[in-house]
């Protein structure tokens, strides 16, 4: 296969992994962390340290399940 079209696939499927990923709620962690490292300079939000990943997830199933909302599973 010429590398041009290798390179082209390549880009489609990271393209729609990025984009899945985005859909499913999978890069919620690192939206958070980045929010985090974006407001790290104001001082309301330097008392409040990054959460872990295995945090995040937990604090995220732990507010679903006090506050059911419509969702598909």
């Amino acid at each position: 296969m010429n590398s041009g079209v290798v390179g082209a696939v390549r880009r489609g499927a990271r393209s729609v992994a990025w984009y899945l990923k985005g859909m499913l709620g999978e890069d919620a962690y690192e939206k958070y962390a980045a929010h985090h490292a974006a407001r790290a300079a104001d001082p309301s939000c330097a008392a409040h340290e990054v959460m872990t990943e295995k945090e995040f997830w937990r604090d995220q199933t732990d507010r679903q399940d006090r506050n059911p909302q419509s969702r598909c599973c």
